[in-house]
């Protein structure tokens, strides 16, 4: 059995001692809300369909991943995942993801010792004014050096430096994770929020259409009328403006359409020349049932609030990693390998040369570095926390909002439909009153106006409830997905 030496003793005894330690603060979580515990619930109901707030439940039987499927528009999910595999923004924070766990390697690669060979060969002279030891003034030497050295280090982790490292490593592939799932988030939202739109457009294209050709007949009924001696020459300017401004109405529709065209195409990675979206049918569906959960449910939802979680922890990690520079690093090398002036012998046993020993690196004076170093990662920890909290007091906003615009634009489409339900009855008694020449054309145009007006609001209506609907769903953190195994064990 090998006996240890005294010294031996002792290292061990300090790496023993020392390794279980890691200097530094533990992560805890720090409170969403600074001064204030979290709401119970949001303060705003929701109508229209939406589901009176409740409490948590049990959400495995709820839609998972692709949120929008909810609408069961088949365009708009080929549209989704066109974006997901042809975005370059989305490759580009996948990549970053990437880069983050190879980070996490790259940090976890201090724990083992790192063996390298740097073989060489090479031909000396010395000088003739600075002769070998033993040789006589004036001669010079040349001489062939061969040498296979292999070299080897290994730091002990003594006050958990490299533990911290990886720590703060293995939160930064969380963040990065999380920042990947908030990108796909807010691509996915814009998608769907610019189709809805396109289809809004579109509706009230069609609707505009079909106004402009009935107003094109009521022309040719009134000079047909003027012809017969019934209508007036202002009646026929009266139908006629009324068809003109009509028509008027559907170029700057067409500029609309063709600017959403472009960024839908931006946005599945398409170049906008030629692009055009898959068909569909020119109404507008009914709106899904989305459930809204309370908000510890939301935090856990969001991806974005997640993310600045993560970058606290990562940030806490830095505090641990910028106190260890005040304490001493200890190292051990090794150096062995073969060393000849003559290639024949080079490989020879008595050609071998080995150093080994522990190396002690202490801090004594560093000009304030390490201290500069220590407050700027704290200062960087407390702002981790203030942008977390403004993120969840963003979230709380956002969702307040758009439960807000799901009751107002409810109820404002019910006000709508009222109208125009009037107006159409309306501009059915002034167009009996004209055929039976009790009024001019200008009532019966009042009434056309009145109701083409209030129909085209409910169409831009029916496309703003859709357009919030989405923002909804981006705001309550889009799918209703548990967190994945595999992000638990990255965090």
């Amino acid at each position: 059995m090998t006996r240890l030496r005294p010294w031996s003793m002792v290292w061990l005894a300090v790496i023993a001692l020392a390794g279980g330690c890691a200097v530094g603060p533990d992560y805890h979580r720090p409170s969403a809300l600074a001064n204030q515990p979290m709401p119970p619930a949001f303060s705003t109901p929701a109508t229209n369909g939406l589901p009176e707030w409740k409490a948590a439940e049990p959400s495995a039987h709820l839609p998972r991943g692709a949120w929008w499927r909810v609408f069961d528009d088949p365009p708009l999910d080929r549209l989704e995942g066109a974006a997901e595999t042809g975005n370059p923004g989305l490759s580009a924070a996948f990549a970053r993801l990437q880069e983050a766990r190879a980070t996490v390697d790259i940090s976890r690669a201090e724990f083992f010792p790192q063996v390298q060979v740097d073989p060489s060969a090479t031909r000396q002279r010395t000088s003739v004014n600075q002769p070998l030891n033993g040789s006589p003034a004036g001669a010079s030497h040349t001489f062939n050096t061969f040498t296979l050295p292999f070299q080897a280090g290994w730091e002990a982790d003594l006050f958990g430096r490299i533990r911290r490292e990886v720590e703060a490593a293995r939160a930064n592939l969380g963040a990065n994770r999380d920042e990947y799932e908030t990108v796909k988030l807010a691509l996915q939202s814009e998608i769907a929020a610019d189709y809805f739109t396109l289809r809004a457009l579109d509706a009230e294209y069609d609707l505009l259409q079909r106004s402009a050709e009935t107003f094109r007949r009521s022309l040719e009924l009134t000079v047909n009328r003027r012809r017969g001696g019934i209508a007036s020459d202002l009646d026929v300017a009266q139908a006629e403006t009324q068809l003109r401004a009509t028509e008027a109405e559907l170029p700057p529709l067409k500029l609309q359409r063709s600017r959403l065209l472009h960024a839908l195409a931006a946005l599945t990675g398409q170049a906008a020349p030629g692009f055009e979206p898959p068909a569909a049918a020119t109404a507008l569906g009914a709106l899904p049932q989305v459930p809204v959960s309370l908000p510890s449910e939301l935090l856990e939802r969001r991806p974005d609030i997640a993310a600045f979680e993560r970058r606290m922890a990562e940030a806490n990690a830095r505090v641990g990693v910028a106190q260890s520079a005040f304490y001493p690093r200890l190292r051990f090398n090794g150096l062995a390998g073969l060393q000849s002036v003559d290639a024949g012998s080079w490989f020879d046993w008595p050609s071998r040369f080995w150093s080994v020993g522990p190396s002690l690196e202490v801090p004594l004076f560093t000009g304030g570095r390490n201290r500069a170093q220590l407050e700027f990662v704290r200062a960087a920890y407390t702002e981790s926390v203030a942008q977390y909290r403004q993120t969840v007091l963003t979230a709380f906003q956002e969702v307040e909002d758009q439960l807000a615009a799901q009751g107002l634009l409810a109820a404002q489409m019910e006000a709508e439909l009222a109208a125009l339900k009037a107006a159409q009855r309306t501009l059915e008694i002034a167009d009996n009153r004209y055929k039976a020449g009790l009024v001019t054309y200008l009532e019966v145009a009042t009434a056309q106006s009145a109701a083409l007006n209030l129909e085209r609001t409910t169409v831009q209506l029916r496309g703003e409830k859709l357009v919030a609907l989405v923002g909804l769903i981006k705001a309550l953190g889009g799918g209703w997905e548990a967190a994945t195994q595999a992000a638990v064990t990255d965090r």
